[in-house]
């Protein structure tokens, strides 16, 4: 599972960083996942590998402008490139109105059909092939989610021995079974897949935060999970200084959520743009990085504009660029 970094700053862009928006896939560019739109998030993906015509489904954690200002744009332009496979927005509400509001009264149309899912339905559940996704309830000042995504259809490892046992020859049949297809013999036998293979390995887990001030509503949805997104829009003194209204978290919030949950792997994003990246600037990014490691002894990282990581099938995360 890989995923690149679109936007990591919190309400405004800077120079060094746009608003929100990350890309994900299982096994290569397409198909691919966008989770929140920020403005110029379009721009963003030029830069990248990954193509509008390929995208799956985009998943919205909530309605604030920074996290879905560069939709409008970026479903209009794949139109105008020829897109026609159907596209899932998976979102609250008023982000279908506002998409669609936008389309009518800007002389737009789209080549090809939305499917809107409300993400805060109670029942919400979303799969294809590759990845099952739930989500979880967090604490904004207007309802947001995070998203929970599961990889599926893993690897099986053929039972050999057993299949000769039963009398079965190597065949086609057995790249079936090892497929998770069901086979039916010419003798009238019903091979099942499960029956004749297992999954060598455990499915990785990764969650998708959008805007919180309370982590703690992830213990439940962390049981089990290799990965953590999460914004850490300030530090502790800065948080205390603006007050409880904005609704966001600290980077000690969430390194001391991670730690006691036993999470592997964390990545902070949706930093304050008051943060600075160059050599002598105050505040400086890194005061959040050091005020992480102080309650986080896990592999953490402060996501970057392009950064790209890999969730390994051991679990490992790897960001494979920069530094």
């Amino acid at each position: 599972m890989e995923f690149t970094f679109l936007g990591t700053s919190a309400g405004t862009p800077t120079r060094s960083r746009n608003v929100t928006g990350l890309a994900l896939c299982h096994t290569g560019p397409k198909p691919w996942y966008l989770i929140d739109c920020g403005e110029g998030t379009q721009h963003q993906l030029m830069r990248t590998r990954y193509s509008v015509m390929q995208l799956r489904a985009v998943f919205i954690t909530h309605i604030h402008g920074d996290h879905i200002f560069g939709l409008p744009g970026l479903l209009t332009s794949a139109s105008m490139l020829g897109r026609t496979e159907p596209l899932d927005i998976i979102a609250p509400e008023q982000v279908r109105r506002f998409i669609n509001a936008t389309i009518e009264n800007s002389d737009s149309s789209l080549s090809y059909p939305l499917n809107f899912i409300d993400s805060e339905a109670p029942d919400f559940y979303w799969q294809d092939q590759h990845v099952a996704v739930t989500n979880i309830a967090l604490s904004h000042r207007v309802p947001c989610r995070a998203y929970v995504f599961t990889e599926r259809n893993l690897e099986r490892q053929l039972n050999q021995g057993k299949l000769m046992a039963d009398g079965i020859v190597a065949g086609p049949q057995w790249g079936d079974l090892q497929k998770g297809r069901d086979v039916l013999l010419d003798d009238g036998r019903l091979l099942r897949s499960d029956d004749y293979t297992h999954q060598y390995r455990t499915a990785r887990k990764m969650i998708v935060g959008g805007d919180n001030d309370t982590p703690d509503l992830l213990q439940e949805a962390c049981k089990g999970a290799h990965l953590l997104i999460h914004e850490a829009t300030y530090t502790q003194d800065v948080a205390d200084r603006v007050g409880p209204w904005p609704q966001h978290s600290s980077a000690q919030q969430v390194a001391r959520f991670a730690h006691s949950a036993g999470l592997p792997n964390l990545v902070l994003t949706h930093f304050s743009s008051r943060y600075q990246s160059a050599p002598g600037g105050s505040p400086h990014i890194n005061q959040l990085a050091a005020e992480a490691l102080q309650h986080y002894k896990g592999h953490l990282f402060l996501a970057r504009d392009f950064d790209t990581y890999r969730l390994e099938k051991d679990f490992r995360l790897h960001r494979l660029n920069g530094h």
